[in-house]
């Protein structure tokens, strides 16, 4: 299937696209943050809940930091609500984190448009935006699967900013990036197919 006729994007393509990426971010993250959680600053919160807190909400979290995706902690007797991220600082988690999500985000893109032939850097980044509703579903849902609620706080994402950072301005800013990328390479294998005789 070509992008020449630009009706015929991979919407079902490109959704998927974008909920792979969306799945191997976390698990990258995963690998980073679980070993290392017990002796970090995080440990400190969660033992505040009386260590009830699961690692795979607590990844979550760290996942959406690395989209700069605030965890809000609510309800806490005598401190109030705040927002913090788990990344970088003295205790944090390595920065290495946030460019998890924008180098997956940019190789989705690269990739539809490369996997489309886009013929150009502007119909390559049309494909790359297909990622967006793959990976904006699974950012709400991640933003509403990752809130825990115990001992009368509750801590998660940033809903808000988990919908409009994380599951629509990455995926547009970085996605598309890759596609208009990947419209600029196949733009240039054709040419070179055509300067070539091919």
């Amino acid at each position: 299937m070509s992008v020449k006729d630009s009706t015929r994007l991979p919407f079902l393509g490109g959704a998927g696209t974008g909920i792979v990426a969306w799945v191997i971010g976390y698990l990258v993250t995963y690998l980073v943050v679980a070993p290392s959680l017990q002796d970090s600053a995080l440990n400190q919160l969660v033992e505040a809940f009386d260590g009830s807190l699961p690692t795979l909400d607590v990844v979550g979290w760290t996942f959406f930091n690395a989209h700069f995706v605030d965890t809000m902690v609510q309800g806490v007797p005598l401190m109030g609500d705040s927002a913090t991220s788990f990344i970088g600082g003295d205790n944090g988690f390595t920065v290495f984190l946030y460019l998890v999500p924008a180098a997956l985000l940019l190789a989705a893109g690269l990739a539809l448009a490369r996997q489309q032939r886009a013929a150009s850097p502007g119909q390559g980044a049309m494909v790359g935006l297909t990622v967006v509703p793959g990976y904006f579903l699974l950012s709400i849902a991640g933003g509403l699967l990752f809130e825990v609620t115990t001992l009368g706080a509750t801590v998660g994402p940033d809903i808000v900013l988990a919908a409009i950072i994380a599951g629509i301005v990455y995926p547009l800013v970085f996605a598309g990036a890759g596609g208009a990328l990947g419209g600029v390479l196949e733009g240039r294998s054709a040419g070179a197919g055509t300067d070539s005789g091919l």
